[in-house]
Parts: structure tokens; C-alpha cells; sequence
């Protein structure tokens, strides 16, 4: 099992698993889910009802005819009673046409709500939830788990009543018929009861460890299967299959000691069964012989105490549904009841925003003891262009996402238009911001649709109007259906310098105050860039932006370039000023410049001038041009 450490690093559990065998708080969780449907529910309950009676009536029924005196038996005596059993069993099929329809309509109604309501819980989740889980486990919850739950409401609770209602009506006419016999067969109901206790402890173990490992296959293939190319590109596809094919194994593996288990206990159920009911035979014919009962009372009781034993084994099968539900169903809770690290405050403000970003003394963990910024202080004026600058893991996608409000600081206050971003509220935030990653996320659908993401209300014209003030329109026009080409998940079908330029439309037709640019252009080649230069130029005029770049041609007119070193800002300053001091910016610049092909400038000779020119210019922004 150490080897599918590389394929399966992150823990499935979203809370404490329940080791009860059954657990009534939960069961009455998984069926609150019935009392929106509370009429068809009802309806369920009356069908229900009705189907276990008749089953205990049809055997009646039969009795009647055949149990009773000789002299009963002509033709008129048999023609109605097959008549009536008839009737009966017509009324039974149809009860039961309708039993199954609206339970099946039920268990259709409580997956689609279960469904929705994971799936707009996962929506409001932050960033930190969906860095550590895996994709293929919350996948796993909306089929396997939310599945498992569908049965157990659509049919365990329903069959159930049906069988122990079945007993009970069963058990009553086997009283009246002959209560010692009824006695003899009380006397064995501990001896199920100890049995059902028995294996039903095994089974609820190993149906969770069934779950359990089915979520590992489906987080496996997801990944998988997101990773092809990688895969592929090293050669990686018998390793990754040898490894994907053990957890199939185990899963496997424990679903056959699930069903071992299940194919001990119903056949010993059964046979129990059919011991009990051969004592019954022999104690009903012992009293019968002996004058203490008479044939037809014994000859009902058999009948009775088929129908009565008939339901334990579809009961012990429903037992079995009942702990895959529930181990479904605590998953299920579980993801439901992770609770976000931070919710917005019930009076958090929504203004229309300037764009003015402070950091005062912020510092910022995404685990505990383990800072990534320490002390971050900065001020970004509306319609200024801030450049973070540092190596990887220096802290700038973390100021990124704090600004953004994916996280809250852990010390310090992060301040939007002078209002702690704590208070602000989210989605208006959000509304008011852009975001441009190197790696952007496009939906499956038209171009067009993509572009609107932010906007689902923008006409045609503005999205042309946006695609054209990029200078992108033509590029747009000329894909295969233009701007009602499709692309594939993730953009696939366009090329990642075209998929950059949607993605700045979007932005652009969203009108954000505030824009984060994250690698943006690291990804593309220069012919490229210079495009998407043109169309940043565009995009960044009048907006406070944070631009985050390998690329120092991307930042040379930044108002503020700020040097990240291990989670501290080390130096800051505008381009030139940074050059001339000669430190870590200044060493960047040469390296950069260097892998142009240009002699990087002398130390001695580094203040502004004609070798410090790089390919590509962006304008100040308006506030530096002020």
C-alpha cells in the first residue's frame, strides 16, 4: 500500500467516521430529506401499508379455501374463492405498481437535492478546502455516496416497513390460530436477532472500507486523467497503470469479503429460517396427533409462518443497503458539514470601490506555525500598477490571494478603499475584480460564453466592442466559428496565447477596479507577448493592478515594484530607482536582459538609459504619468 502514496496523498474524510452500526441521529438526517416531498411521502406510507397486509391476506385467502372442512370445497365454494384471491391479488400488483413508482420518484427527488445541495457547498468553500482535497473524492460523494443514499431512502425504508409490517399482521393471525405454536416460534426470534448483530457488525466494517476505497480509485483516475499529457510526456503509462490497477484490486478485494460476508449470512438466515419452520411442522403435527389442535388451525399456522419468515432474509438485505447508505451518508454530512474558515459578518458592506489596497503589518500562514509573509506593509493608490517581484515561494501569489480575499491574514489588516477587507463582502468584491492567471481556466462552451463569465448579461456588441479595444477581435473572428467556436475543457482546442486573450476580454468586459495579472505572460511566446502586451496596456489604464511576473519587460512602468524574499519585502521602489540602487532587482534586471541576448549593464553604469530598453513598453499608468 506504500506505493499508492504517489498517486493518493490527501485523506478522503471530510469529519470522524462513525464506527455504530447504525446510527438513528444519522438515519433521520438522510430521511429529512423526504419532507419536502411530505404528500408524495405520505401517499408512499398508505401504498406501503397496504402491501403488507395484503401479502399476509393473499396467504389467508388461500388457507380459507383449502384449509377448511371437505364438505366447503364445491364448485361454488371454489369459484369465489378463487374469484376473491383473484380480486385480492390484482389489488395487491396494482398497490405495489404504485409503491414502486413513488418510491423511485422519491429516491430521483432526494439524489437531485442531495446533489445540488453538495454542489452549492462546495461553491462557497474557500481556497484552502479545495487545495488539500482531492477532485476524484468529492466526485466519489455525488456518485457512489449520494447513490448509496438514493437506495436507502428509495427502498430500505420502504421495503423494511413492508416486511415488518408483513410479520406483525403475520404474527397476529399465527396467535390467534395457535398461540403455543406462537410461542415456539418467539422462542427463536433472540437466536436471529443474535445472528443479524453478529454479521451485521462485519458487514458495516467492510461496506465503509468499499466506500472508503472506491473513493480512492475515482480521486485516482481523476487525477489521471487530468495529468495525460504529463503522463504520456515521461512515459509514465505502465507505472501509473500498475498503481492505478492495486487500488482497483483492493476495491476489489474488499467488496468480495463484502459479498463472502453477504454469502454467509443469508444463507445461514434462510436456513435458519427453514429449521424453524420444520420444528413448526413437527410440534403443529405432535398436537395435532395427540387431539390439542386441529388440522386447519395448524395448516393456517404453516401458511402464517411462511409469510411470517418470508420477509428476514429481504429484511437482512435491506440491512445491508441500510450501512452502505449510511456509510455514504456520513460522507455525504460530512463534506455538508465542513464548515468555511471565515464567512462574511452579517453587516458586511458592499460600496463601490476606488481601488485604493493597503497592507498594514500583515503577516499570513496557511498552516499554523508555518508563516509564508512576515510584517507586509504597502499602499497601492487607485489607477496604480503594484509589481510583485521575487523567486518562487517568495509570497507573491499569497499577497495575490489575500488581496482577493481567497484567505484573511493571520496578523494585520488588509484594507480596501480604507474599509478592513474582513468587512467587505465577498461577492461584491469580487464582482468589482479581475484576474488573469497564466494557466486560465476556460469552461466547455462557446467562446462567447467564456468572455461572458463575468458579465452573463453583456450584449453581443460590448463583447465585440471589449475584443476589439484589446486589439484581440480579429484574432477571435478568425478561429474556426469565430466567437462561437467551441473550446474543450479547460480551453482545449485554442492556443494558450489565444486562450490568454479570452481571458482578457472577460476581464475587460467585466470592468474590475481592481485587476491581478498572475504570470500572465510567462507562458507565451514573444510574438505572442507583444499581442498581449498591446491588449495589457489596455486593460490596466485606470484600474489598480498587482502584476506578478517573471517577465520584467511586463513591469517596467510599474508605480511600485516590491522584491519578495522569503515572505518579506526586501526592496521597493519604481524600476529605475531599484536599478540604480544595485541590489536584488537590479541582479534580475541583468539576468533578464542577459536571456534576451543583450549585454547586461555594468554596475558602475546602471542608472536609467538606452541598455536598460527591453522589447516590449507598457504606458504608466494614470497615476504615474500624473
Amino acid at each position: 500500500m506504500k506505493r499508492h502514496a504517489l498517486v493518493v496523498t490527501v485523506s478522503d474524510d471530510f469529519g470522524e467516521e462513525n464506527t455504530r452500526a447504525l446510527d438513528l441521529g444519522l438515519l433521520r438526517r438522510m430521511f429529512s430529506f423526504l419532507r419536502p416531498y411530505a404528500r408524495r411521502r405520505n401517499r408512499l406510507f398508505i401504498a406501503v401499508v397496504l402491501r403488507s397486509i395484503q401479502l399476509p391476506l393473499l396467504a389467508w385467502a388461500i388457507g380459507a379455501v383449502l384449509g377448511g372442512p371437505v364438505a366447503r370445497l364445491d364448485r361454488h365454494g371454489i369459484l369465489l374463492g378463487a374469484l376473491g384471491y383473484g380480486l385480492l391479488s390484482a389489488f395487491t400488483q396494482w398497490t405495489f405498481h404504485y409503491r414502486v413508482w413513488w418510491a423511485l420518484e422519491l429516491g430521483e427527488d432526494v439524489l437531485r437535492d442531495l446533489r445540488t445541495q453538495m454542489f452549492a457547498h462546495i461553491q462557497r468553500l474557500p481556497m484552502s478546502f479545495h487545495h488539500r482535497t482531492k477532485t476524484g473524492h468529492v466526485i466519489s460523494r455525488f456518485t457512489t455516496d449520494a447513490d448509496s443514499v438514493r437506495v436507502g431512502v428509495q427502498d430500505v425504508l420502504f421495503v423494511t416497513i413492508v416486511g415488518l409490517g408483513q410479520m406483525i399482521v403475520a404474527a397476529a393471525l399465527m396467535l390467534r390460530y395457535d398461540p403455543v405454536l406462537f410461542l415456539v416460534v418467539a422462542g427463536f426470534i433472540p437466536v436471529l436477532w443474535g445472528l443479524n448483530r453478529f454479521f451485521h457488525r462485519r458487514l458495516s466494517r467492510v461496506f465503509r472500507a468499499v466506500q472508503r476505497s472506491f473513493s480512492r480509485v475515482t480521486a485516482t483516475l481523476a487525477e489521471s486523467v487530468g495529468g495525460i499529457r504529463v503522463t504520456q510526456g515521461f512515459s509514465r503509462e505502465r507505472v501509473n497503470a500498475s498503481l492505478f490497477q492495486e487500488l482497483v484490486a483492493d476495491h476489489s478485494r474488499f467488496n468480495l469479503d463484502a459479498a463472502r460476508t453477504a454469502g454467509m449470512f443469508l444463507p445461514l438466515l434462510e436456513f435458519n429460517t427453514q429449521l424453524f419452520l420444520s420444528l413448526v411442522l413437527f410440534v403443529g403435527g405432535w398436537r395435532v396427533f395427540h387431539g390439542t389442535a386441529d388440522v386447519e388451525a395448524v395448516y393456517q399456522f404453516v401458511l402464517m409462518a411462511g409469510v411470517f419468515f418470508g420477509p428476514i432474509q429481504l429484511l437482512g438485505q435491506q440491512y445491508n443497503h441500510a450501512l452502505s447508505a449510511m456509510a455514504g451518508a456520513e460522507r455525504i454530512f460530512g463534506l455538508l458539514d465542513t464548515k468555511p474558515e471565515w464567512t462574511d459578518p452579517p453587516d458586511a458592506v458592499s460600496p463601490r470601490l476606488a481601488g485604493r489596497v493597503e497592507f498594514r503589518h500583515v503577516s499570513f500562514a496557511y498552516e499554523p506555525a508555518k508563516p509564508v509573509l512576515h510584517d507586509i506593509s504597502f499602499v497601492a493608490e487607485p489607477g496604480q500598477m503594484i509589481a510583485l517581484v521575487g523567486a518562487t515561494g517568495s509570497g507573491k501569489t499569497s499577497i495575490i490571494n489575500l488581496i482577493a480575499k481567497f484567505y484573511l491574514p493571520t496578523e494585520g489588516e488588509v484594507q480596501i478603499d480604507g474599509v478592513d477587507i474582513r468587512r467587505l463582502s465577498t461577492d461584491a468584491l469580487h464582482r468589482q475584480m479581475g484576474i488573469v492567471l497564466q494557466q486560465n481556466f476556460l469552461f466547455t462552451g462557446t467562446v462567447m460564453e467564456n468572455i461572458r463569465l463575468g458579465r452573463p448579461d453583456a450584449k453581443d456588441l460590448e463583447v465585440l466592442q471589449a475584443a476589439d479595444r484589446l486589439g484581440c477581435l480579429s484574432l477571435i473572428e478568425s478561429l474556426p466559428n469565430g466567437f462561437n467556436t467551441v473550446v474543450g475543457e479547460r480551453g482545449v482546442g485554442i492556443s494558450l496565447g489565444q486562450r490568454q486573450l479570452v481571458c482578457f476580454t472577460r476581464a475587460l468586459l467585466a470592468d474590475p477596479r481592481i485587476l491581478i495579472l498572475d504570470e500572465a505572460t510567462s507562458a507565451v511566446d514573444t510574438m505572442t507577448e507583444a499581442r498581449i502586451q498591446r491588449a495589457l496596456a489596455v486593460l490596466l489604464k485606470g484600474r489598480t493592478s498587482f502584476v506578478v511576473a517573471h517577465r520584467l519587460s511586463t513591469i517596467r512602468h510599474a508605480d511600485l515594484v516590491m522584491v519578495l524574499d522569503g515572505g518579506r519585502i526586501i526592496e521597493r521602489g519604481t524600476h529605475r530607482t531599484l536599478l540604480a540602487a544595485g541590489g536584488h532587482y537590479a541582479k534580475l534586471h541583468r539576468q533578464f536582459v542577459r536571456s534576451l541576448g543583450r549585454p547586461a549593464p555594468s554596475r558602475s553604469n546602471s542608472a536609467p538609459g538606452p541598455s536598460d530598453a527591453v522589447p516590449i513598453d507598457l504606458p504608466r499608468s494614470d497615476a504615474a504619468a500624473s
